[in-house]
């Protein structure tokens, strides 16, 4: 397999020199992604200094990566508002993906959704991967998005592993759609977006039919869909401000029963889960890449005091947050 990559300048191509580098350059990451989603045009351009092709609108990229460019992905855990798909070629990637050790190996494919909680520990020396990421307001307005759904967001709020295990024809036929969207990105073709919105479209389709084909079928109505859909768009704007169900029942114009009905019956979890899963992310990236007290960290996310900011920090991450910075000092 043969991409067209983005390349990064050598200080980044090492792992271990990459280590090193994050410590010199932390204070601009942290500059960089302070307390928002960011775009994956957004997120790309802050982070590289450039678009990886040029006229590029944003939507979508498809590259190779390594252990080094791997590594960099914890700089931006839970702030990049994109889809990613990680086809595993070569070596081992281990995750921790919320708080479950997670393994990846040749032929595994890795599904991520914007704001789960991910943080790289390690990766071989001879890892090699193909990702392709999609910007999540782009994917949204997609058609094909309802199979997004599936793929994505019922494994992922059930806390199951966000692996699929292919075979190896069936890896190698998603690759094959991967290096298709990689030409088409570094191509002079004047339909490039319509073409590879379509291909993208095709990419989804081909994984539903392997998940398909791997674990039952969960099927809800269009309306529940578009309900779970909005509330999902909904959250990484306002969960900050809110951290109640009424405010999201509100915005969508229906009740709180009704709201946490949906969400239970796509996702099998609650709403209230999946707010304090990004206020959980949120503090946790403010409590590692800033020097904010905690009582700061609890103004900002609107907790009513200090204490009751650690007693929840407290019961979902198991340490305290003062425990948790020093683990990062």
């Amino acid at each position: 397999m043969q991409l067209q990559s983005y390349k990064l300048s050598s200080e980044w191509q090492n792992p271990q020199r990459y280590k090193n580098c994050l410590n010199r350059h932390n204070s601009i990451f942290i500059r960089i992604f302070a307390a928002d989603m960011y775009s994956l045009k957004e997120s790309w351009i802050r982070l590289y200094g450039a678009e990886p092709v040029e006229h590029w609108d944003g939507e979508m990229y498809c590259t190779e990566t390594n252990a080094a460019v791997t590594y960099r992905t914890n700089e931006t855990n839970g702030h990049i508002a994109a889809y990613t798909f990680t086809l595993i070629v070569e070596g081992r990637l281990t995750l921790i993906y919320n708080g479950r050790e997670l393994t990846l190996q040749p032929d595994d494919l890795y599904i991520y959704s914007p704001g789960m909680s991910v943080t790289v520990v390690d990766a071989s020396n001879d890892y090699h991967g193909i990702c392709l990421m999609a910007d999540e307001h782009a994917t949204l307005v997609m058609p094909q998005v309802h199979n997004l759904v599936h793929i994505a967001y019922k494994p992922i709020v059930q806390l199951h592993q966000p692996r699929l295990a292919l075979s190896h024809d069936n890896a190698q036929h998603m690759a094959d759609r991967m290096l298709e969207i990689n030409r088409y990105l570094h191509s002079s073709h004047i339909y490039k977006s319509e073409v590879l919105r379509m291909l993208y479209a095709v990419f989804l389709l081909d994984l539903q039919d392997l998940l398909d084909n791997a674990v039952p079928l969960h099927t809800v109505s269009q309306r529940v869909e578009e309900i779970f859909i909005a509330f999902m768009q909904l959250l990484p704007e306002h969960f900050v401000q809110h951290h109640d169900i009424g405010f999201y029942a509100s915005q969508l114009n229906i009740s709180t029963v009704y709201l946490s009905r949906i969400v239970r019956q796509v996702a099998g979890r609650t709403v209230v889960d999946y707010i304090n899963q990004m206020l959980l992310m949120e503090a946790s990236f403010l409590l590692r890449t800033t020097d904010l007290t905690v009582a700061q960290i609890a103004d900002r996310l609107h907790f009513a005091d200090s204490a009751s900011f650690c007693k929840f920090f407290s019961r979902m991450k198991r340490l305290t947050p003062k425990e948790f910075r020093m683990q990062w000092l």
